[in-house]
């Protein structure tokens, strides 16, 4: 069985382009906005992995991070952040909510193709900035 990626991101092309490069090795999820990760997370499934922005318009500043990582129903789901914010507060931000790894925008997304790879597989979990 595939494994599941839950894709949290407010950005269409953000959304699509991670659609496009998961879906030939996952079966991806993606939804615009918390509110809709939110329902997913609590009706419809248990990803074995959620990548996503970490300030979504209807959870800013980390909030849906930061409810994640300290709900014991889903802290144990590896967390991928990409975030166009300053290098310093998201490194700092990954640290505290136990992210299991960081892509600053603009990144490859064939390197965080292998990043997801290597974390679901489970041969390594390290941040990278």
């Amino acid at each position: 069985m595939r494994k599941e990626i839950l894709v949290v991101d407010d950005s269409k092309a953000i959304r699509f382009m991670l659609h496009t490069i998961l879906r030939k090795h996952y079966k991806v999820t993606s939804v615009a906005d918390g509110v809709s990760a939110m329902y997913c997370l609590r009706k419809q499934m248990a990803p074995d992995m959620i990548i996503m922005n970490p300030n979504l318009s209807d959870f800013p500043d980390w909030e849906l991070v930061r409810y994640l990582s300290g709900s014991h129903l889903y802290n144990s789901i590896p967390l991928v952040v990409i975030s166009g914010e300053d290098e310093d507060k998201t490194r700092s931000m990954a640290d505290r909510y136990n992210v299991s790894d960081v892509f600053l925008k603009p990144f490859n997304p064939l390197s965080l193709l292998e990043a997801v790879d290597n974390i679901l597989v489970g041969n390594l979990v390290q941040k990278i900035y």
